[in-house]
Parts: structure tokens; C-alpha cells; sequence
């Protein structure tokens, strides 16, 4: 999707409409700086104002996303073209928000490991950042996991306990094998 092409067509139907971009934002419930965002290309309305947005600009919202009027013998290829594209944006945002979650984990894991190859178990044990980088390292485990299994059933949720309790092992009992080893 195009989103400069999609803000200069929002623009254009507002402007149909004669609406101002605060009078659109007042009708929405959002900013004019939001309205501003989307006819400059710098976002896209959010899809739960889709619907709204092209109601008040008697706009289709296949219209919307193709950034033009749609004719009707080119509609379904249109809508079929937007729904893939929402799809793949979607999946990049999946990933994206994946690899934060499992690098911002991997950090906390190698701090806590460098912690006790620097101190000894014994002396790392006892400073209070171990146990609050630990646990945040499992909370960050928990969550990634969480996000990965997208959790909607029961059977899911018994799958992301079971990556956690291996990642509570992981996290504590591999840095004690290794000082022992050492």
C-alpha cells in the first residue's frame, strides 16, 4: 500500500467533503495531527476508524486502502490486492515485535550469565540485580512466548508453560553448570 498515494486521497475526499482536517478529526475522535499524519503519508488511519473515516468521506474502504476510486469491475481484484497487503503488513509487525522480545530476553540471559562468570554463583546470588535481571529475563521469556503461541485456547497455554519452565532452567541452571565446570 501506498501511503503517500492513500493521504493525498483522504486529503482530496476531505476536501470533497469541505471539511477541515480538525473538523474530520473532531467527527473521529482523534486529532488534527492524526489526520495531518495520514495526508502527508507519514501513517494510515487506524483500522478501527476505518470504517468511520470512509463513511463521513462516502468512500468505500477498499477505495481507502487502493488510495483511488475503485471501478466495479476492477473491485474484487482490488480488495483481494488490500487484504494480502494488510496480511503481509501484518506478519512484518509480528516479526518485528518477535525479534524484540527474544533479543531484549537473550540480553538479560547474557548479563546474568557474565554475572556469575564474573562474581562466582556464590557472590552473584546475593546481589539483588541478579534476581531482578532474572525475573525479568523469565517475564520477557513469558511474554515471547505468549506472543509467538498467539494463546486463544487452553491447549496453547499449556504449551507456553512448558517454554517457560524450560527457560526458568535454561536461565538459572546454565550459568551454575558452568561456574561448576570452571
Amino acid at each position: 500500500m501506498d501511503q503517500e498515494k492513500i493521504g493525498k486521497f483522504i486529503a482530496k475526499c476531505r476536501k470533497e467533503q469541505g471539511l477541515t482536517q480538525a473538523q474530520l478529526a473532531e467527527m473521529l475522535g482523534i486529532t488534527y495531527k492524526a489526520v495531518s499524519k495520514w495526508e502527508s503519508g507519514k501513517g494510515l488511519p487506524d483500522p478501527s476508524r476505518m470504517i468511520d473515516l470512509c463513511n463521513i468521506l462516502k468512500i468505500t474502504v477498499n477505495d481507502l486502502l487502493s488510495g483511488e476510486k475503485v471501478e466495479e469491475k476492477n473491485y474484487v481484484n482490488k480488495v483481494d490486492d488490500n487484504l494480502i497487503e494488510l496480511q503481509k503488513q501484518k506478519q512484518a509487525m509480528n516479526m518485528a515485535v518477535r525479534i524484540c522480545y527474544l533479543l531484549i530476553a537473550i540480553i538479560l540471559f547474557i548479563c546474568n550469565f557474565l554475572n556469575v562468570i564474573l562474581y562466582g554463583i556464590e557472590e552473584a546470588t546475593k546481589k539483588p540485580e541478579f534476581f531482578i535481571m532474572v525475573s525479568i529475563a523469565l517475564i520477557w521469556l513469558f511474554v515471547y512466548t505468549y506472543i509467538i503461541n498467539k494463546v486463544d485456547s487452553k491447549r496453547n497455554m499449556g504449551y507456553v508453560i512448558a517454554i517457560f519452565v524450560i527457560g526458568v532452567i535454561v536461565v538459572l541452571l546454565v550459568p551454575l553448570f558452568f561456574t561448576i565446570l570452571l
